[in-house]
């Protein structure tokens, strides 16, 4: 009779594979979970080559075949490096450099023949980890490379663990223990050592940029933006928040208009080129509103302000200045999180304010034979104005009117536009976002004859309930527009809020589409879906201002707190090199104190060693108790009989399937042995 076998589950096929099988395919899991964050900054051919060879690898494991040889590896990594060439036209910098680790990491484990190789390939796995933080620092990030760690740390104890079949939760349990031992070491360094900028910093790559508010605007790029729900800025006002309408913070300032796009006055502002801008003529008035910002990297010199900052942000390290149109800005760009405090006053006046007063032509200028129509609709609306081209404001006034009833809409699908954006806008479709209003606006005020130019910021944000700040994300991303008029200066016109009114007023957005998790969790509970966001928003903010925001200014109010009344970082690195020191002796005295007090029979063996060292007896210090025996009686004869039988049993009460004595009655014995006398 044939009976059939039940299929072996996979679970009992790995647990039947050779050993160096079964570690090579969790080394392999692991390699896959340190490179998997970063699949999205990497080269498509990168992502999945390095796919296909650790895959390659994990059928070689499963199959015990030979490893490729090394012409085949060569080939791969010529081919490779003229890839990474090829995709970022160097290799030099961070995405390159981290293209390349990637690759060398998963060839290596082609190699992993011996234990050396291995070794390799975990410090590549360990520095592949580190390379994650070049992208994000985010919470998740962290969490994930924790994850990571603990798994490459228990690979490499299993490597160490003896020849068998060591359970795998054995070495996972001393890779924690060893984690956890680390931690307080982890947790010092990270407190105070010093933090000297800029060689404490994520490197990088001045070859891409991030998203964000851009230099330029053509229309279309802010569109992109507003479909990002990143958060740009956190604030945390000290204060009474300001209303809603006040919520503008400022960015680039774009002045000169080429027919489609639009730019800063100045190519690159610099402390030196800032000097030579008219001054603002800014008078401040009303209540001061003083926050602080915490802005996430965006790879830009710029410091979002809340219009109008009357002085300088404020910040340990941060060299900013301004130029003369209200943006502030800073001499490095802002590659990691940066947090600054500062005044405004959402009343203010700015700019040059008497009728003799000389506007910059470039404020007037548009391309010759560009956006005819619209410049004709400005020649209309002057010609009905009833004091015509001399009252500006009521020219301003007409073009939001015509705004408000021309039929117009706002919208982040206008479709694309051709080269007289302007004349589209206001004759052909009707309808855009922020930047083709903003932008149509201003070449009309232009055509008019009224000084006029863009401001790129973010207009609103949203209150976090869980920890008190004020979240402003990319999708608040926001252009409007300012003109000057005499007597008044410069004078912020949001054309937006004509067309759409909620999207200044009540902070209305149009928001991207969900994921699949969160439109099915909005469609059970949409308030449960804002808590779920708010609090983990609060988690990461939590981290950005107690981990990532720890900078040197920190360490020292440490040091202050300590009782150091200036601080400085030699200051700290004498601390550190203090508390290192004082740790490093303790460890060394409790290992002493641990090593004696783990085996008092070791202990014991080793006092009655050293007394018959000073007795002159000949004893070794591997000596066993028969040894020793065997010497006291070849050194004293029948007078060391008795310390010669005590050693015997010493030895019985260590190695006899039933000891004749326990080692309590032994250690008290051994202070009533009758020691034979040394010879003189």
């Amino acid at each position: 009779m044939l009976t059939r076998t039940a299929p072996a589950s996979p679970l009992d096929r790995l647990k039947a594979l050779p050993r160096d099988a079964r570690d090579t395919l969790f080394l392999l899991v692991v390699i896959g979970w340190v490179v998997l964050p970063q699949v999205g900054q990497l080269p498509w051919w990168c992502t999945l080559l390095a796919a296909a060879l650790l895959v390659w690898r994990g059928v070689l494991a499963l199959k015990a075949a030979p490893l490729p040889g090394g012409r085949w590896v060569l080939g791969l990594l010529v081919l490779t490096v003229a890839a990474t060439y090829a995709s970022h036209r160097t290799l030099l910098g961070r995405d390159a450099g981290v293209t390349l680790i990637v690759v060398l990491l998963a060839l290596k484990t082609l190699e992993m023949r011996a234990r050396r190789d291995a070794f390799v390939v975990f410090f590549l796995g360990f520095f592949t980890m580190l390379t994650n933080f070049f992208f994000s620092q985010s919470l998740a990030t962290a969490a994930a490379m924790l994850v990571g760690l603990l798994g490459l740390l228990t690979a490499l104890v299993n490597a160490h663990m003896p020849v068998g079949r060591p359970p795998l939760a054995q070495a996972a349990r001393t890779a924690g223990w060893m984690a956890l031992l680390g931690a307080p070491v982890m947790a010092v360094l990270f407190m105070l050592f010093p933090r000297i900028a800029p060689l404490w910093g994520i490197p990088a790559d001045g070859l891409t940029g991030r998203s964000g508010l851009s230099s330029t605007m053509r229309v279309g790029n802010v569109a992109q933006l507003a479909l990002e729900e990143g958060i740009a800025l956190r604030i945390r006002f000290e204060g009474a928040v300001p209303l809603p309408t006040d919520l503008y913070f400022r960015g680039p300032v774009l002045s000169q208009f080429d027919g489609r796009e639009w730019r800063p006055l100045l190519p690159r502002m610099t402390p030196g080129t800032a000097s030579l801008m008219p001054p603002d003529g800014l008078e401040v008035g009303g209540e001061a509103v003083r926050y602080t910002v915490t802005m996430e990297p965006n790879n830009r010199p710029w410091l979002i302000v809340l219009d109008a900052a009357s002085s300088p942000p404020s910040a340990p390290g941060l060299d900013a200045f301004t130029g003369g149109e209200l943006q502030w800005m800073t001499t490095r760009p802002a590659i990691d999180l940066l947090r600054y405090t500062v005044t405004s006053h959402v009343q203010y006046r700015a700019g040059a304010r008497g009728r003799s007063a000389v506007v910059a032509p470039q404020y007037r200028e548009l391309p010759p034979g560009t956006n005819p129509r619209t410049l004709q609709l400005a020649t209309d609306l002057v010609r009905r104005a009833p004091a015509g081209a001399a009252d500006k404001p009521a020219l301003v006034r007409a073009a939001l009117d015509l705004l408000r009833t021309g039929g117009y809409t706002y919208t982040l699908d206008p479709g694309l536009y051709g080269d007289d954006t302007a004349d589209e806008f206001w004759f052909d479709r009707k309808q855009g976002f922020c930047e083709h209003i903003a932008s149509a606006f201003v070449v009309l005020m232009r055509g008019m004859d009224i000084p006029a130019r863009i401001v790129t910021g973010y207009q609103g944000g949203e209150l976090n309930g869980v920890d008190g700040y004020w979240v402003v994300r990319n999708s608040d991303a926001h252009a409007w527009a300012e003109v000057w008029l005499a007597g008044r200066g410069w004078v912020r016109v949001d054309p937006t809020a004509s067309v759409a009114p909620g999207r200044v007023g009540s902070l209305a957005r149009l928001r991207p589409a969900q994921n699949a998790f969160a439109s099915a969790l909005g469609n059970v509970s949409p308030g449960l879906l804002a808590s779920v966001r708010q609090a983990w928003e609060a988690v990461n903010n939590g981290w950005n201002q107690w981990v990532l925001n720890y900078t040197q200014s920190k360490q020292l109010d440490l040091l202050k707190n300590l009782g150091f009344k200036s601080p400085s970082w030699q200051d700290l690195s004498l601390v550190l090199i203090g508390i290192t020191v004082a740790v490093t002796l303790a460890a060394i005295a409790w290992a002493k104190w641990e090593r004696s007090r783990q085996d008092p029979w070791l202990r014991l063996l080793a006092r009655v060693r050293q007394r018959l060292q000073q007795a002159g007896v000949a004893v070794g210090p591997t000596s066993g108790p028969r040894q020793m025996a065997a010497a006291v009686t070849a050194r004293f004869g029948a007078e060391g009989q008795a310390l010669a039988d005590w050693l015997l049993r010493l030895e019985a009460q260590r190695y006899a399937r039933h000891a004749p004595a326990a080692l309590p009655a032994l250690q008290r014995e051994f202070h009533r042995l009758p020691w034979p006398t040394p010879a003189a």
